[in-house]
């Protein structure tokens, strides 16, 4: 009788705490939080060299964990480099090469324009070792009901499906891909005011509901993307800045930064910090349009030089990663789906190829990072091996640059290192042969002339790298 009281009464107790959400004898299932910026520049997040503004909380994840020097989007452009990461394969083999367009190519219905519905995303994944899924903020992966994030995997979606919205309410009609969306809801737009804060007020909502079981977030902030709308009030922090476009961007990404700050902040309020994976990441290189700078690094977004494709990649978890590491090993963000699954010691989807590899291993050692990656988008193609990263557009001559002596891209050595570019260029056919053609073009009409001019050597220069969108 003492025993059957006594179990009662601890399932009991048991219960009760999950109820107010305080762990049970530690919470054995790590979340997994993965946080996205969209076309920030390289050199403007104070941990990878910006002294212009201040982003003390993005900063802390890479002094409480893992911040990676030659880390990669799959893509230079947002909804390719998406596909990427939420499906942990490279985007090409299943046809996503260019951002969503209304352009679709022979055999391809306008209405099937998105991320294939036979891919798996990482929500997929992770729903299927029975974690709670939440996408919140820009989506990007196809307008029509079938690439809806609810059907792709996610319980919850709090945002927009387009690949752009203002960052304050909207007045008069909205476009059906800015709608802001709670679930099937949509959120009125009076109810919204400042996007980054709405945004994360949902993520810690959702950090509340679901603080007594394993959860992944994918948050997807739209900044700093455009439209260049900051809040007033951060604005001020930034008046010693001549240009006001470069002013009000810098304000857009402090609020994004105090914003990731509040919800780290709720993650330790809860007791959740110490077992929750953060992965934070850049969509891509610096926008041409928004004031984003890349330092030294050369090209912008849409460019296969290294300011088009190098990204601030970071990965904190207190109970399992050392603090304060810097990695050199060659990583993706093809790589956050792979190791989210490492995370939790997870079991991977039946015939569900995965071109990532777990970052949880990688980091140790550059032999441990990828030993190739490849890009393609368009006429434009690249790949780097090693310290060697090799760019071929159409008929321009072939690039060559060796990465560890000239991070700028400076000095073309496709002539001095024939075999070298033999080599690479057999590496980069053999793995074409596995990628589908491209099921819709670009939207921008003149897309190939862009790239073809991007990539000459002669064109120099932030102001020159702007003129080709």
């Amino acid at each position: 009788m003492f025993y059957r009281f006594t179990c009662y009464s601890i399932l009991t107790l048991v219960n009760i705490l999950f109820t107010f959400g305080i762990p049970v004898f530690g919470q054995q299932h790590p979340n997994v939080i993965v946080i996205l910026s969209d076309d920030g520049g390289y050199d403007d997040f104070g941990c990878y060299g910006g002294k212009e503004v201040y982003t003390p909380n993005i900063d802390a994840l890479a002094q409480n964990g893992v911040r990676f020097q030659s880390a990669y989007a799959s893509a230079s452009v947002c909804a390719p480099s998406r596909a990427g990461l939420l499906s942990g394969r490279y985007q090409q083999r299943f046809g996503f090469e260019h951002n969503i367009s209304k352009r679709p190519t022979a055999g391809v219905a306008p209405e099937d324009i998105g991320m294939d519905t036979q891919v798996a995303t990482i929500a997929d994944f992770m729903k299927y070792n029975g974690y709670k899924t939440v996408a919140i903020g820009k989506w990007h992966q196809g307008d029509g009901p079938q690439f809806n994030p609810l059907k792709r995997g996610f319980d919850h979606f709090y945002g927009f499906i387009g690949g752009d919205r203002p960052y304050f309410p909207i007045q008069g009609a909205v476009k059906p891909a800015q709608l802001l969306y709670d679930d099937q809801r949509v959120v009125p737009e009076d109810s919204i005011r400042y996007l980054t804060e709405t945004l994360t007020n949902k993520a810690i909502s959702y950090v509340h509901q679901y603080r007594s079981q394993p959860f992944f977030m994918y948050l997807a902030f739209n900044a700093v993307h455009t439209p260049v709308e900051a809040p007033l009030k951060t604005i001020e922090k930034y008046k010693n800045v001549a240009d006001p476009l470069r002013r009000a961007y810098l304000a857009m990404l402090d609020n994004m930064d105090e914003n990731i700050g509040r919800l780290v902040n709720h993650l330790k309020q809860e007791g959740l910090y110490e077992n929750t994976l953060i992965i934070f990441m850049n969509d891509n290189g610096a926008a041409t349009n928004n004031g984003a700078d890349n330092g030294q690094l050369r090209g912008l977004k849409g460019s296969k030089w290294e300011g088009g494709i190098r990204v601030p990649l970071i990965m904190q978890w207190p109970a399992k990663l050392p603090k304060g590491i810097t990695s050199d090993a060659m990583v993706s963000g093809m790589d956050i789906l792979p190791t989210s699954i490492d995370a939790i010691k997870g079991k991977k989807i039946p015939e569900q190829q995965i071109d990532g590899i777990s970052l949880l291993s990688s980091y140790k050692d550059v032999k441990n990072g990828h030993d190739y990656l490849f890009w393609r988008r368009g006429i434009a193609r690249a790949v780097r091996h090693k310290e060697w990263k090799l760019i071929v557009v159409k008929d321009d001559p072939i690039l060559l640059f060796n990465l560890k002596d000239d991070l700028r891209e400076q000095h073309n050595l496709a002539t001095k290192y024939p075999e070298r570019v033999k080599e690479m260029l057999h590496k980069l056919t053999e793995w074409e042969k596995g990628l589908e053609n491209p099921k819709w073009l670009s939207s921008v009409l003149d897309n190939d002339q862009n790239q073809l001019m991007k990539h000459r050597m002669d064109v120099v220069g932030r102001a020159a790298e702007r003129q080709y969108p």
